[in-house]
């Protein structure tokens, strides 16, 4: 990308996508265009095919979604699938319709069969059943990756797809009800320490594994993708190491200096067993994250902080 090319960004206000705004600000890209939800409906076919003609993009990264943790997925499935295929959708369609040079999907590694081989590689998908409580979002996201590939194949587009890992960091959501776990985690802790309570409740058994990046190496590596990554196949994007969930809350509670008792819920759901993304492709091409965990951790809940969000 020329630093001074037209680059959308769909979703600039969400955890991915303000982290891509500040990717590309870092790296001196000067002509980013961005639009609220009030300013333009993504789900609105005619409100976006007319910002595709009159601003007519030449990059566009594609990162709003309709996203949530178990609960959200699994109690609002028609919303996830419905608005996430509006959106991209549109989105692909009209980036083909106007000529976008480079166009790059946003997904997520639910995409993956609940029982996978580990770590996943790229070439798992559609190798076994879902996991049940995110397979509305899973399937919406799978058809905008074989969107990609199918106009790549049928019209020589050069429209590439990145695969997350759990993602964490600065304008996460933290709304206990359609957070994701690592989020919930710090309003848990960061709630139980300011009210003196003796226990902080975990949903599962803590025994799960997951893998977390950290927002702004994510935002790094999609642009480092824009710049060098032409392959039909989507690309896993995470650090290549796991943890157990009650690891996690141990680091938690450690960088919020709650000093109480960790209590596991078991009749909660654990979700995926493990998740743990190879990462093979972008550390074969020279890419990997640069933060730890603890580090991410402890910019996020800085963040928090500074900004009175909980």
């Amino acid at each position: 990308m020329e630093k001074n090319a037209k680059i959308y960004v769909a979703g600039h206000r969400g955890l991915v996508g303000s982290a891509i705004v500040r990717a590309l600000q870092a790296q001196g890209y000067n002509n980013i265009i961005t639009k609220t939800h009030k300013e333009l409906d993504l789900i609105d076919q005619k409100a976006v095919a007319e910002f595709f003609k009159t601003e007519k993009p030449e990059y566009v990264f594609q990162a709003a979604a309709k996203v949530g943790g178990i609960l959200a997925n699994s109690r609002y499935k028609a919303e996830f699938i419905y608005q996430n295929l509006q959106i991209q959708n549109n989105i692909i369609h009209n980036s083909y319709l106007n000529g976008v040079k480079k166009l790059l999907f946003l997904g997520s590694s639910c995409i993956y069969p609940k029982l996978c081989p580990q770590p996943i590689k790229e070439e798992y998908l559609l190798s076994g059943y879902l996991e049940e409580t995110n397979d509305a979002y899973a399937i919406a996201k799978i058809t905008g990756l074989m969107m990609c590939r199918s106009y790549n194949a049928q019209y020589g587009t050069n429209y590439i797809s990145a695969m997350p890992t759990n993602l964490y960091g600065i304008n996460d959501n933290f709304n206990p009800e359609t957070s994701h776990v690592l989020p919930a985690l710090i309003r848990k802790f960061h709630e139980a320490k300011v009210s003196g309570a003796p226990t902080v409740t975990v949903w599962g058994t803590g025994k799960v594994l997951r893998e977390f990046l950290f927002v702004d190496d994510l935002a790094d590596a999609l642009v480092f993708m824009m710049n060098n990554y032409n392959d039909n196949i989507h690309a896993n994007v995470g650090t290549g190491e796991d943890i157990s969930i009650a690891q996690l809350a141990d680091i938690v509670k450690k960088v919020i200096g709650y000093e109480g008792q960790i209590v596991y819920d078991s009749s909660k759901p654990d979700g995926t067993p493990r998740k743990l993304l190879d990462m093979s492709k972008l550390h074969g091409m020279g890419w990997k994250a640069k933060t730890s965990l603890e580090d991410g951790i402890r910019k996020t809940y800085q963040w928090v902080l500074d900004n009175k969000i909980l």
